[in-house]
């Protein structure tokens, strides 16, 4: 593309790191190379912004592109949030940013730096990957696409057949990581999730947020584990199953087994209310670069296979569960593309 095509930049606002990316005005993307640096929330809200406007100029720069392209910009913000653009109380983010007015902050910041008015696009950072991720699995196919990320949580989006995902009347659309898993079908307990509910919420059951749980109440009965006496904490004894369950220990996989399955239910769930031609399965387990490709077409399999018997019979023939693609560009890409859908 040329340097005086319009450009729309995406800012994916993570609690530890936030992200840049930008799509040119046909949505493909401008570079494949994420610009991340950290959040800073620790300094406030004002500090965080001002973070994001000096990273704009930094990704516009190393991609030889100029602010005067700049024809709109969108952020993905954690929810829940109080009302558009304005957050409310997380559980990843200081005291300082409950009714923080993102959209009004930003947007003023960005116009004080071009020069000019910006349009601003926020959503819901689970949306805004499904954003990105439904463009890219369906091409000009079309169908609706269903995102279900396991990471630190349950990232979750509905996108419709018009590319724009579900928000909800109150903005609490597809925060469906807070439903309640279905215990009595695995066998287990409800563990206390971060978000104050205690009655199972799914995100605990398929996400790194539960892995401590998990794998306490299993080394009860496997006190031989190495894991059973390491001196590391218990989210650390949790970070390091990853890798365990790709060299084949038993324990590690069958976590990991036990994780699909309640996705699988999940899928099986949202699929019937939400009818869904893709549903796209993201997070780390998906990345390449992490995972093997034993350890991902496993997982997909298990989803799958617990999903499928609970399907309607012709989902059961439509339904495609892909991985995602776009890795850790996936939030900011979407909210690119979510500026530029609405300019």
């Amino acid at each position: 593309m040329s340097a005086t095509q319009p450009v729309f930049i995406g800012t994916d606002f993570g609690a530890t790191t936030s992200k840049v990316g930008g799509v040119w005005g046909d949505g493909s993307p401008v570079s494949t190379s994420l610009l991340q640096q950290p959040t800073n929330a620790q300094l406030g809200p004002d500090a965080v912004v001002d973070g994001w406007v000096e990273a704009i100029s930094n990704y516009l720069g190393q991609n030889g592109l100029h602010w005067d392209q700049v024809r709109g910009v969108g952020v993905a913000i954690p929810g829940p949030r109080r009302s558009y653009g304005v957050l409310e109380r997380g559980p990843n983010l200081p005291e300082s940013f409950v009714g923080f007015d993102v959209y009004s902050a930003y947007r003023q910041a960005l116009s004080a730096q071009a020069g000019r008015e910006i349009a601003l696009a926020v959503g819901n950072d689970g949306n805004m990957g499904g954003v990105a991720e439904a463009a890219r699995v369906r091409g000009a196919a079309g169908g609706s696409v269903l995102l279900l990320a396991p990471g630190s949580g349950l990232g979750c989006a509905y996108i419709g057949q018009n590319g724009m995902p579900l928000d909800g009347d109150t903005l609490a659309g597809m925060e469906a990581s807070h439903m309640p898993a279905p215990l009595h079908l695995l066998a287990t307990r409800a563990y206390p999730c971060g978000c104050g509910r205690a009655w199972g919420c799914v995100e605990v059951y398929t996400s790194l947020a539960g892995l401590p749980y998990l794998l306490a109440d299993r080394l009860e009965h496997r006190p031989d584990h190495p894991l059973a006496s390491s001196p590391l904490g218990p989210k650390e004894r949790s970070l390091a199953l990853r890798g365990l369950a790709q060299s084949g220990d038993s324990l590690a996989t069958e976590i990991f087994d036990f994780q699909a399955r309640a996705l699988g239910l999940h899928v099986a769930s949202l699929a019937m209310a939400l009818d869904p031609k893709f549903v796209v399965i993201g997070g780390g387990l998906m990345d390449a670069g992490v995972t093997t490709d034993a350890f991902r077409h496993r997982y997909l399999r298990i989803i799958w296979e617990t999903a499928e018997p609970y399907l309607w019979p012709a989902q059961r023939a439509s339904v495609q569960i892909v991985p995602a693609t776009l890795g850790d560009l996936s939030q900011a890409i979407g909210a690119a593309l979510m500026a530029m859908y609405q300019v």
